[in-house]
């Protein structure tokens, strides 16, 4: 089931998640559910904050040619992270249509649960690891932009509560 993705501001955006305690068939819905709403977005990679539950599983798939590669993290931390930085221009689901570059360590190790719960650990380098970290930030109740000088943080703001006041009033007509 597609879902509604939150826009920012929005509290619940700010806020950390909670662990996933077990794997349930409740966690297997949302993580399905994840994966639909990401892809019909489009986008690479989707946190649960951002469909209004705080708990800490993110998906993604960063595979823009070849067959799809879902991922479903349960409980993801970064375990080890470069020195070597790169710059991506990040968007963000919850953030439609603004762009910044983002400044990351260019490769990351994480560990997390998989919906079998098993424990799995992985190194990822490029766009992966640049998306890993997005999704993992959002469950800290981080947001892209706060990588931003105040000005443009406050301008992308702006431009985010009024796109919400337009689909509001666009939403009673």
């Amino acid at each position: 089931m597609i879902r509604p993705i939150l826009i920012h501001p929005d509290p619940r955006l700010k806020k950390p998640c909670d662990p996933v305690t077990e794997i349930s068939e409740d966690v297997a819905r949302l993580a399905d559910d994840m994966l639909e709403t990401m892809y019909d977005a489009p986008g690479i990679g989707l946190a649960a904050p951002q469909i209004g539950v705080m708990r800490r599983v993110i998906v993604m798939d960063c595979e823009k040619d070849g067959p799809r590669q879902p991922m479903v993290l349960i409980n993801p931390e970064i375990v080890w992270a470069s020195e070597d930085l790169s710059t991506y221009e990040e968007g963000c689901l919850s953030i439609p249509d603004q762009y910044a570059e983002v400044e990351r360590p260019a490769e990351v190790r994480v560990r997390w649960m998989a919906l079998d719960g098993s424990e799995q650990e992985q190194q990822f380098a490029g766009l992966w690891a640049t998306c890993v970290q997005h999704e993992i930030d959002h469950l800290n109740g981080k947001l892209f932009i706060d990588f931003l000088g105040p000005l443009k943080r406050q301008m992308i703001t702006r431009k985010m509560e009024k796109l919400k006041r337009e689909r509001a009033r666009t939403a009673q007509v």
